[in-house]
């Protein structure tokens, strides 16, 4: 195995479904910036993955593509400090997507909770294809191409890591016993020198007989710090302590991300298929817009009606752009009527212009500039080529497919 620490590499992506909005920025791309800042970040564009659902109407996947990597830009996540690429550009990923479908039972398909959940959803398409039952092994492949640790996920997708995890187990069960496998392990183990051998002995024993989850740690972390052994015999013992073969294709763990916070306009989810979104650079006058003609509690018909905030779409907004002192004024105005309701919006208007402010200067580089976005997703389609060729090597390998 190359020396990618699996740990340290992230995997996401998005479908192209174009212009994003504050759901999306709060859910998802600040947590980008975050981690891109701590880990080695893979972010891609899931396009083929937008063909499950919208095999019949493509035509819109090109714009949305485009506009969708503007905004990510805009919200700071940058090409410097991750890899930005659209996942069509990186065949690989089909590859792999085959290979494992080799070794995929139906039955692990078709218990996977999202698909008759996307199914009972989308009554007005014709879902009965490969393409959308197949969609998960395509999210693992993605997922197992780089061989990331850690993969950002909101809990409703955590079924879909662990069914990645159940992938990649079975392909090291079937693939990383090679012939004196545990002849070779245990050669290993010796090359370690007398006193770190008998501590990985111990490990592997209160590991395997115990369930000892901190030994499999430290057991890890001492292999990663050995010098005077190869990387395919630190992998071979990676596989030895938890009694399978050698590691080929890394088991990914669940990044819990924070559920958004970030209602819609009628207090529901912030939703395009709801209509009660605001853009992420969204023009200021049509956020002041948005936000004035948005409903409030109806039982403030008139200015000198009192109101309760918890049942007011627009304090739970408050509760994610104002502070405490700004709160405390809108509680207390709208329970007493000492405040309108146009008065309760105006911080909130102001708040959403300022954070989007910066969102719209750094856009300004690459609206209307697609030479620059097509270099930035070029340079990350190389990048991440390189990662998927390194992976994709030793799968066929292992499949004995790597004659020429």
């Amino acid at each position: 195995m190359s020396s990618v620490d699996s740990q340290q590499r992230i995997l996401s992506g998005m479908r192209p479904t174009g212009k994003l909005h504050l759901g999306h920025y709060h859910g998802v791309l600040k947590n980008w910036v975050k981690l891109q800042h701590e880990f080695e970040c893979f972010f891609f564009v899931a396009d083929w993955h937008a063909l499950t659902t919208q095999y019949d109407d493509p035509s819109s996947i090109e714009q949305s593509v485009s506009d969708m990597v503007i905004d990510w830009l805009a919200a700071g996540v940058n090409p410097g400090s991750s890899t930005l690429f659209i996942q069509s550009q990186v065949p690989e990923h089909a590859e792999l997507h085959l290979l494992l479908s080799m070794i995929t039972p139906l039955g692990w398909l078709e218990r996977i909770p999202t698909y008759k959940d996307q199914q009972e959803k989308l009554r007005e398409k014709d879902l009965a294809t490969y393409g959308f039952l197949g969609y998960p092994l395509l999210q693992s492949a993605d997922i197992l191409m780089y061989r990331a640790g850690r993969v950002p996920v909101g809990a409703d997708q955590v079924s879909h890591v662990e069914f990645t995890r159940e992938i990649a187990r079975r392909f090291n069960h079937l693939y990383g016993r090679e012939p004196g496998f545990e002849d070779q392990a245990e050669a290993a183990i010796v090359k370690m020198g007398k006193k770190n051998a008998k501590l990985y002995r111990n490990l592997k024993k209160r590991y395997q007989e115990e369930g000892d989850l901190n030994s499999l740690e430290t057991a890890r972390a001492l292999l990663k710090e050995q010098q005077n052994i190869s990387l395919g015999d630190r992998e071979r013992l990676y596989g030895y302590i938890e009694g399978g073969g050698k590691v080929i294709l890394p088991e990914p763990q669940a990044l819990l991300t924070p559920d958004s916070k970030m209602p819609g306009l009628d207090g529901q989810k912030m939703s395009k298929s709801y209509n009660n979104y605001i853009g992420l650079r969204e023009a200021p006058e049509s956020v002041a817009l948005k936000v004035r003609t948005m409903q409030t509690d109806p039982a403030r018909v008139r200015r000198t009606d009192p109101g309760e905030p918890e049942k007011c779409p627009v304090y739970a907004m408050h509760k994610v752009y104002s502070d405490a002192d700004t709160r405390s004024w809108v509680e207390i105005g709208c329970r007493s009527a000492g405040i309108g309701c146009l008065d309760c919006k105006k911080p909130l208007i102001d708040s959403i212009v300022e954070e989007q402010r910066p969102l719209h200067e750094r856009a300004a580089e690459y609206e209307g500039n697609p030479d620059l976005i097509r270099s930035i997703l070029e340079e990350g389609r190389e990048r991440a080529r390189d990662a998927a060729r390194d992976t994709l090597g030793e799968v066929r390998s292992a499949m004995g497919l790597s004659y020429r």
